[in-house]
Parts: structure tokens; C-alpha cells; sequence
């Protein structure tokens, strides 16, 4: 089929990959405009730019995909079909209206739960056993049109938002190009979403990564993990900043049969070797991989060689 995709980031690789790969005819890529990056302000191209230059295929970066000169050109295009995975622009009727099989999205939840921009992230952080990804067709609302398919997948016990990522990637490209063999020869069904089932997946701040140790232990283990690798969860350490990127729950029976269950919220309550630990509203957080400000990410036995780190110091 005659292929339009549109996609930015890394998460959008794969699909486009495995589009080209099998045999597909991709007219245009679209992705989101270079931005400019580093200390040095140097215009960096998006993931997806990236492979398309590598595949020598045509690509366009419109600043809003709404101009009336682009669309125009879709239209010139007149694609069987437009692919769009994370590409970061709401399509308007005009372009919705313009391929002869409709707009294709993969999105990285089971809709209708986790419509919205980080459904990845939010799938680790609620502490889901399930998630997966689904192809939809597109319409005005986000992530509101009728599912095509579905593959679920589960989440291991040390998923990170980061290694889920990757895995829905790889998911999203396998669904996609089932989906595109089902619509070319007749097959593709349509599922209305139930929207009384459906949840909404904000989008993630910096802010959201300060850690409070009025919470319990394994509330606060899966936010680690949910934004690791970014945007981080973090405290700080004697007014330092420090993300934390990996940490193990210790229990309240634990904590009780140590004899440290009166500790303070957020004070480290005990320190060996390889990691020190810090009392939480309930259980305690056992710190394994971090990143003080200005220093590498390193493992705790790494940081504990050249800081000093004492019982009954606080965190926050």
C-alpha cells in the first residue's frame, strides 16, 4: 500500500522499520521540525528523521500539519493509508478525510484505559500486572476512535518506563503490520471504545519525580521505576539533588523486626556496602542505583566509596 507515516520519536522507529521493511510503499514521512540542543544549540533531527534518511525516503516537517499548502500536498500524494505513531500533532478533518483506508494510530496502552501522552510511564507508576498496545482508527478525539487490534503483554516485577518502552515499540510494529495485511485485504474490524472504561495518562513533568517519604515504600519503588529513565525520580542529599533510578522495598515486618520502626519519614536508616536505606510512611526504600548532581549515574557501592553517608542523615 501507499504509505504516509508520521512519527518523532524514538518509540516510532520500529513501526516505520518494519513498514519499509515489508514492502510497503512509503511516500512521505512527516515528522515534528529539528530542534535545537546541547549547549551548543546544534538542530538535532528527530528519531524518525533519522531512519527515513537512512531509507533515502521523502520527509517533511511542517511547523502545524493544519497549513493548507501541506495538506494540499497530502492530497497530490493521495495515500491508501496514513500511519501515525507518537508524532506529536493533532490531525484535523482535512487530513483525517484524505486516505482511502482512513488514519492508522498505534498507541501504547489497551484503550480506552490510558488515552493521553504517557501511558507507558503511568502503566509502571499504577503498578499494572497488563498492558500492551492498539492499533485504532483516527478521529477528532484523542485516542477515542474505534480499536483494529490488540497484543497484551505483561509487565515484569523490575519493569522501568524506560525497558516497557522499548517492548511496546517492538509490539507496536508487530500489531501494526497485522493491521495493515487486515485493512488491504478486507478484514480489519472496528471496536467501538467503551468510554465509561476509559482513564487519561497526563503527561509527565520533572516535578512529578520528588520523592516524598510520607508515602509508603511501594507507592514511591514504582514511581522510581515508571520514570526511569526520564524524567527521574529525585530527592536531594544534604541540598544536593539526587535521582534515584533503582531501589528495593523493604517491609514494615522488616523494619519492625530491625527495631527501626520509629525512624522519621525520608532519615536513612541504615547503611551497608552496597546500598543505604530510607524510612518511608510505610516499608523503606533500599537505594541501588543513583545520580548526585554533577556526577555520573553510578551504582550505590560506586557512590558510597566517596561519600560519606550516615545513619540518621535526612533526605528531601
Amino acid at each position: 500500500m501507499k504509505v504516509v507515516y508520521m512519527g518523532t520519536p524514538d518509540f516510532a522507529v520500529n513501526t516505520l522499520e518494519a513498514i519499509v521493511n515489508a514492502g510497503h510503499e512509503v511516500a512521505l514521512v512527516v515528522t515534528q521540525p529539528d530542534k535545537a540542543k546541547g549547549r551548543g544549540k546544534k538542530l538535532m533531527h528527530t528519531p524518525v528523521k533519522e531512519k527515513a534518511l537512512e531509507y533515502h525516503l521523502p520527509i517533511a516537517q511542517p511547523e502545524k500539519v493544519r497549513e493548507e499548502a501541506f495538506v494540499e500536498e497530502l492530497e497530490q500524494i493521495a495515500p491508501d493509508v496514513i500511519v501515525v505513531v507518537a508524532f506529536g500533532q493533532l490531525l484535523p478533518e482535512s487530513i483525517l478525510n484524505i486516505p482511502k483506508f482512513g488514519c492508522i494510530n498505534v498507541h501504547a496502552s489497551l484503550l480506552p484505559a490510558y488515552r493521553g501522552a504517557a501511558p507507558i510511564q503511568w502503566a509502571v507508576i499504577d503498578g499494572l500486572e497488563e498492558t500492551g498496545v492498539t492499533t485504532q482508527y483516527m478521529e477528532k478525539g484523542l485516542d477515542t476512535g474505534d480499536i483494529i487490534g490488540q497484543r497484551k503483554i505483561r509487565l515484569n516485577r523490575e519493569e522501568t518506563g524506560g525497558s516497557l518502552f522499548d517492548r511496546l515499540a517492538e509490539e507496536g510494529a508487530f500489531l501494526m503490520l497485522d493491521t495493515l495485511e487486515q485493512i488491504e485485504n478486507g478484514t480489519a474490524s472496528r471496536t467501538k471504545q467503551d468510554d465509561s472504561k476509559s482513564s487519561y495518562a497526563q503527561k509527565l513533568t520533572k516535578d512529578m519525580g520528588c520523592l516524598d517519604f510520607s508515602k509508603d515504600a511501594v507507592t514511591l519503588e514504582r514511581l522510581i521505576r515508571g520514570l526511569n529513565p526520564w524524567p527521574s525520580a529525585y530527592t536531594k542529599i544534604k541540598d544536593k539533588s539526587l535521582k534515584i533510578y533503582q531501589a528495593e522495598i523493604l517491609s514494615e515486618e522488616e523494619i519492625i523486626k530491625n527495631g527501626q520502626e520509629k525512624q522519621e519519614e525520608g532519615n536513612i536508616i541504615a547503611v551497608d556496602k552496597k546500598s543505604f536505606t530510607v524510612r518511608c510512611k510505610e516499608g523503606a526504600l533500599r537505594i541501588l542505583n543513583l545520580q548526585l548532581e554533577g556526577k555520573k549515574r553510578m551504582d550505590t557501592s560506586a557512590f558510597l566509596l566517596g561519600y560519606d553517608v550516615q545513619v540518621d542523615m535526612k533526605l528531601g
